[in-house]
């Protein structure tokens, strides 16, 4: 049996996913810049799509830019959107974003930006002090995460939009929170999301932005996206994004909650010193969960995992491999020791009580026969 509980890197497209983009690939393979009927058939096609995912974030008076994916997306966002405010001087992102933003941030203090990085408690929440002081010294632009991609904490954008409203642009990377968890444009200026999170393909995002927020392209060419984006539109990657988007409001997500809660149940009963890192499961993102399993390393008992057909991660898939203790943890005051024996398991409408029992059942197993190598 395999197990597959790493929805959080990726997920399986949905069969219907699949019969949507093979479908565009064969019959509306025209470009929609064209302009004959079939062309212009893809064209509205595109439209539709972009309508409806306006309309799944409440997007009314908002426009919406198809990228590669939510790394694109957050670029676009952060240094094209932040590239546009006259004077930047100050740029605030908090201590648990994703590399795709953090790097962007890099990118501002090199071109002379300050950085200002807002702490997180143990529980993930946002040090709204140190927010406050960073928009009272003059910040222009904020990013945080709608939901943590390691530990499922979920943010009060509501709460740091009122704080931002009139004095900073807010930027929300909503790449693990879209049609998850609610979320209104009511409540940000930028909003980026992808389609491989919610099975959909690889190689498809959008960021989400209030129609009067300027932008500098950063892919220049054939004026595509209203210029925002230049490049031929990737119409088989739409169509599928609009089909997993239409599929994913059919799911119910509190059943996706009691899914991660009998996980947290399972997995406890095999092991009974298991630790939760990060906030309160119940009030956490519906399908992300952190677990500490002590004395054994993340890395060791994901391998042991592995070799049973139950897969999950250490932390963000686009880091992963540089073996390293995660900042996200370490931010949250998280031991460097206990941060190495965490394993992300993150879930999707489609994962089983019967998979989550598998690898409930695995993981005793290996647990009690790493547990024998422990360093001492």
């Amino acid at each position: 049996m395999i197990a597959y509980l790493d929805n959080s890197a990726t997920t399986r497209p949905d069969d219907r996913v699949v019969d949507k983009m093979a479908q565009c690939m064969r019959e509306g393979y025209f470009n929609p810049s064209s302009v004959y009927l079939p062309a212009v058939n893809a064209f509205r096609e595109v439209r539709a799509c972009r309508e409806e995912l306006l309309q799944a974030v409440h997007g009314a008076g908002c426009r919406l830019i198809f990228t590669s994916g939510g790394t694109e997306a957050n670029n676009l966002a952060i240094l094209g959107a932040g590239g546009r405010i006259r004077g930047l001087k100050i740029a605030a992102v908090s201590a648990v974003e994703h590399p795709s933003v953090r790097a962007c941030f890099d990118e501002l203090a090199r071109q002379g930006v300050e950085v200002r990085v807002i702490g997180v408690n143990g529980k993930g929440e946002l040090d709204f002090a140190a927010l406050e002081k960073a928009l009272e010294d003059g910040a222009g632009l904020v990013s945080v995460m709608q939901v943590n991609n390691e530990t499922g904490a979920i943010n009060d954008i509501p709460r740091i939009h009122a704080m931002t409203q009139g004095r900073a642009l807010l930027h929300v990377d909503g790449v693990q929170g879209f049609l998850r968890t609610p979320f209104s444009m009511k409540d940000a200026e930028l909003y980026t999301l992808s389609g491989h999170k919610i099975h959909g393909p690889k190689g498809i995002g959008a960021l989400v932005c209030r129609e009067n927020i300027l932008i500098n392209p950063r892919n220049m060419g054939g004026g595509q996206e209203n210029g925002l984006r230049s490049g031929t539109e990737n119409t088989p990657g739409i169509a599928g994004l609009r089909e997993a988007a239409r599929l994913m409001k059919e799911y119910d997500m509190g059943e996706l909650m009691q899914k991660k809660l009998h996980l947290i149940q399972a997995f406890g009963a095999q092991v009974e010193n298991m630790r939760i890192n990060g906030p309160d499961p119940a009030a956490a993102a519906p399908h992300i969960v952190n677990l500490g399993f002590p004395g054994v390393r993340g890395e060791v008992m994901l391998h042991a995992l592995e070799a049973c057909g139950v897969y999950a991660s250490t932390g963000s898939a686009c880091s992963s491999k540089k073996l390293k203790v995660s900042s996200v943890l370490t931010a949250m005051g998280v031991s460097p020791t206990e941060a190495e024996w965490a394993l992300r398991f993150s879930l999707s409408p489609k994962t089983t009580f019967e998979e989550i029992d598998y690898a409930a059942e695995k993981l005793g197993a290996c647990y009690a026969q790493l547990r024998r190598f422990q360093r001492r």
